[in-house]
């Protein structure tokens, strides 16, 4: 058993108490997080500050070398990091795991690596010139979530970075132990203080919410619930951050009567029930046409009850447990009440500890919490339509807006639903597949800002326009 340490203006820091982070599919302890509160953190965004000083001050290039270090340090240590990502996090190491997990990650990183920022001409007449700049903010706060430790860093941390802010970033308490160790290696390859971390199960002081509130952060990246985004924006209004939120999802998907069931059932399977349905954008209800609902339900069915469920550590499993008690309890709720109204086609019933088989439910509705909620765990309600409109108001009867779907033989028509649908993100046959090159943003209570390419590169900074 190991007790981690923060690193702080590019220093191991200890605190008074610590942690446990214990394994959700076993239970077992794996290492413990220190505790830190508002005398680190204060700490950490000093030293952020300070090194923003010299760091802002780094040539485009110079920058861009410094990323595709760090990018080096994430490729070189993915499997000691994909090992940690399980044993905390529950995921399986293979398939799409925590080792695709890395894979993501280290793509992401080198891919926002090579983007840059190019002063961009407006005018030059003889009246004169006017350039449009692009200037870095300052201290940058991250906060992620549990579902992907080390991927969702990557994602706040690499655009940070490469526009010339410095970070300080606060992982789940579930799993903090990926992430600390990820920053103790980033570290080595950059100046003093541009990176910094900090750990917290957030009993009694709220580092979050400090975090917000801090006067010297001047940008606060969240990914996590609609509850706690409205919280970080609430604390941060006082000193005008700026934010990127990326908040929860409640995907739809819709499925055309000229279907083939068993071509889209692995796709539909996926999109919806990755990383255990852990996901902001996973899919999450699924509207089927009457004429072909119950042979896509049978070809799911079909499909999902071969799959593997068990300890991520297992060579054989392709999913892991729900990764925490709380997550668990009310998913669980969830879908005990959909089982006295709906019809269960696969699953149902909770595994041992923290596992639950996949779940397949037909004959809900959007009034029941297993459709209208963001369920955030390992089951699929199947909702019948006889109206394409029908099934598009259902579809977008949601405060959510981050992603959608559309499943048809004619790309054509599905183009011009998925034009309908209200969110950020619209897939046709399949759902969830980001790129690091496109941008990524909610619709609605999803989200505030943009992820991803240059669009995301953008929300860390701040223009300028020089008139000259």
């Amino acid at each position: 058993m190991t007790d981690y340490h923060l690193t702080i203006g590019s220093q191991p820091v200890t605190t008074n108490r610590y942690f446990d982070v214990k394994n959700p599919s076993n239970g077992e302890l794996v290492g413990r997080a220190p505790q830190a509160g508002k005398a680190e953190l204060d700490l950490a965004v000093a030293a952020a500050a300070e090194a923003f000083i010299s760091w802002s001050a780094k040539s485009d290039a110079e920058l861009q070398a410094a990323c595709e270090k760090v990018t080096a340090v994430i490729s070189g240590a993915s499997e000691e990091l994909a090992h940690m990502i399980t044993l905390e996090q529950g995921k399986p190491l293979n398939g799409l795991g925590s080792r695709w997990e890395m894979g993501g990650a280290a793509a992401w990183a080198g891919y926002t690596a090579g983007l840059s920022l190019k002063t961009e001409v407006l005018q030059d007449t003889d009246e004169g010139r006017v350039e449009l700049c692009r200037k870095p903010l300052g201290v940058v706060g991250s906060i992620t979530p549990w579902n992907f430790p080390v991927m969702i860093a990557i994602w706040h941390i690499l655009p940070a970075l490469r526009t010339g802010n410095t970070v300080v970033i606060k992982p789940s308490p579930n799993t903090p132990l990926s992430t600390l160790k990820l920053i103790e290696l980033i570290d080595r390859v950059l100046p003093a203080g541009v990176i910094n971390v900090l750990t917290s199960d957030d009993d009694g002081e709220n580092l979050g919410a400090m975090m917000a509130a801090h006067p010297d952060i001047r940008k606060i990246v969240f990914t996590g619930s609609c509850a706690t985004g409205q919280k970080v924006m609430r604390s941060a209004s006082e000193t005008m951050k700026r934010l990127t939120l990326e908040m929860g999802g409640n995907d739809a998907g819709i499925v055309l009567p000229d279907v083939d069931p068993a071509a889209i059932a692995e796709g539909l399977f996926w999109g919806a029930f990755i990383n255990n349905g852990q996901t902001c954008a996973a899919l999450k209800r699924l509207y089927v046409h009457e004429d072909v609902h119950d042979a896509v339900c049978e070809a799911l069915v079909a499909y999902a009850r071969n799959i593997p469920v068990g300890d991520g550590m297992n060579d054989d499993s392709a999913l892991g447990p729900i990764q925490n008690q709380m997550q668990f309890d009310k998913f669980a709720g969830f879908v005990a009440a959909a089982k006295v109204k709906g019809n269960v086609l696969l699953g149902g019933e909770p595994g041992i500890g923290l596992f639950f088989p996949p779940t397949i439910i037909s004959g809900l509705s959007n009034d029941d919490d297993l459709v209208s909620q963001e369920q955030f765990g390992p089951a699929l309600p199947v909702i019948k339509y006889a109206d394409l409109e029908d099934a598009i108001v259902l579809a977008n009867d949601s405060d959510n807006g981050l992603g959608g779907s559309v499943w048809s033989s004619d790309v054509v028509k599905a183009r011009e639903v998925a034009s309908r649908l209200e969110c950020g993100s619209v897939w046709i046959n399949k759902h969830g597949a980001i790129q690091p090159n496109a941008p990524f943003a909610g619709a609605k209570s999803s989200g505030l800002g943009v992820e991803f390419g240059q669009e995301g590169l953008h929300e860390f900074t701040d223009i300028q326009v020089v008139f000259s």
